[in-house]
């Protein structure tokens, strides 16, 4: 079947990503992007997790009340697709499959996959860097070009990532990065620090997922600027989704999965006045 519209979302078999892929159907026939069959694409790590997802959205009383979906006369059609963004080859063998099946692009992807260990240590620093940051980063370069002219790409960020707990001298070099390159730089050095052990000498916070938003959102931005230089018209933006009652916060959120998804699902099918490069 031909789509209108085609959306990616990672790290959506629960909490906030799940939410996501629910709220996306729900939303999409009042969207201004609406012009017809919208597929949606569920991605998790683990296959039978997500085919756990994709069945309970498919029995969810709230798309079948709406008839969001197109077994029940809808417009969005759901489906899972392996993806771990720490793993090169998943990427890749992904990606191959949207060009494959959507050659003439996809829509908007929502990278919502990010991992928050307990502890602080010099692994827990390398590993969390590695999904929430390089990982990311990774996947945003090998899904632009596949994303359409006017389409989106969306990064979960996180207060968190504030800039309140720096040194003034480390959040200036945030503040005034203006590449990818100036963002790993801060990365690279908070990772020799705290292999040192001299983390809050060398002016950062002792937090693993903070530092990592916080390059998050440094990069998107750095991206959306250079993505603009180079004409691309796709709207590039990174959002907290606020205090959200999800595994990662053990807990003890105040919003619901599905109120976390709002700001992420603005950005991949509303109006927003064609603003990119933001943190919102």
């Amino acid at each position: 079947m031909a789509y209108s519209r085609v959306g990616v979302v990672t790290g959506a078999n629960k909490g906030i990503g799940l939410a996501i892929v629910r709220q996306l159907a729900l939303q999409y026939p009042k969207s201004p992007l609406n012009n017809g069959p919208f597929l949606i694409y569920l991605t998790a790590r683990d296959k039978s997790r997500g085919e756990a997802a994709l069945k309970d959205l498919h029995e969810d009383s709230q798309l079948k009340q709406a008839k969001a979906l197109k077994a029940d006369g809808g417009l969005s059609e759901i489906t899972y697709h392996q993806l771990d963004i720490t793993d090169r080859k998943s990427v890749d063998t992904f990606a191959e499959h949207l060009k494959q099946a959507h050659g003439d692009g996809i829509d908007f992807v929502i990278n919502n996959a990010g991992i928050a260990m307990n502890g602080f240590d010099s692994n827990v620093v390398r590993t969390t860097l590695g999904c929430n940051y390089y990982s990311t980063l990774a996947a945003c370069h090998t899904f632009l070009p596949l994303i359409k002219p006017h389409g989106r790409l969306v990064n979960l960020a996180s207060i968190a990532g504030s800039l309140s707990k720096y040194s003034d001298e480390i959040r200036n070099r945030f503040l005034s990065s203006q590449t990818e390159a100036d963002v790993t730089s801060i990365m690279k050095d908070f990772a020799s620090a705290v292999e040192a052990g001299k983390e809050k000498e060398a002016g950062f916070p002792s937090a693993g997922y903070a530092v990592s938003k916080a390059g998050l959102i440094g990069a998107t931005r750095a991206l959306a600027i250079a993505e603009k230089e180079k004409g691309s018209t796709v709207l590039i933006n990174s959002c907290c989704p606020g205090y959200v009652k999800t595994d990662m916060t053990k807990g003890g959120g105040i919003k619901t999965p599905d109120q976390g998804a709002t700001t992420p699902v603005m950005l991949a099918i509303h109006d927003i006045q064609g603003q990119t490069g933001v943190y919102w």
